[in-house]
């Protein structure tokens, strides 16, 4: 399984840096696992707090990926959900594979039209701009949700959630119990939808 994670100025550290660590150490414990990170041009990045990320791969050279994250953040709000070419490359992705947005990320997974009739959720804060979309059934106070493979988390450590969600329903829960207790991390009550 090849995860990517998509990156973009302004991204929300905690975002993208939660999932990357889980699917890092199942990486360590399931061969066929592995995640890379990308981006438009496959430039640096400079995260929301500062943080300068090199991604792996660009739009146009990045390897076919079985599940795409899409992080939030400002970022989020202000240049993924508007730029034509990000709003492809997640929309060529999920044609015939899973998607999943952290926080904010959901917004730009429903510019994309990848959440239409479709249950979703968001960071508390982006829950109305979320609802602008008239065809997102919104989903309040849930920590993620999923539906006809596509994930939405609520925000920023919810996406730690979700990645252990996520790795626990493709490789068990003894392979997600033992990254839990790699990370000495101490799951939040789930409320899954």
């Amino acid at each position: 399984m090849k995860v990517g994670i998509l990156l973009f100025d302004d991204v929300q550290e905690l975002d993208f840096v939660g999932p990357l660590e889980v699917f890092g150490i199942a990486s360590t414990l399931v061969e066929s696992m592995g995640v890379l990170t990308v981006s438009k041009d496959g430039r640096p990045v400079r995260g929301r707090y500062g943080l300068r990320v090199q991604p792996d791969y660009a739009f146009n050279n990045c390897p076919p990926l079985d599940l795409l994250i899409v992080p939030g953040g400002k970022g989020a709000r202000l240049h993924a959900r508007n730029d034509k070419e990000t709003l492809d490359f997640v929309k060529a992705h999920a044609v015939k594979r899973p998607i999943a947005s952290v926080c904010t990320g959901a917004l730009v997974l429903a510019e994309a039209g990848l959440l239409n009739g479709k249950r979703a959720t968001t960071h508390h804060s982006a829950i109305d701009t979320l609802r602008q979309y008239a065809q997102v059934k919104v989903v309040e106070g849930a920590r993620f949700v999923f539906e006809d493979g596509v994930s939405t988390s609520a925000g920023i450590s919810a996406g730690i959630d979700l990645a252990l969600e996520l790795v626990r329903k493709d490789f068990g829960d003894k392979v997600a119990t033992e990254i839990v207790e790699v990370m000495e991390y101490e799951k939040h009550p789930v409320s899954l939808i």
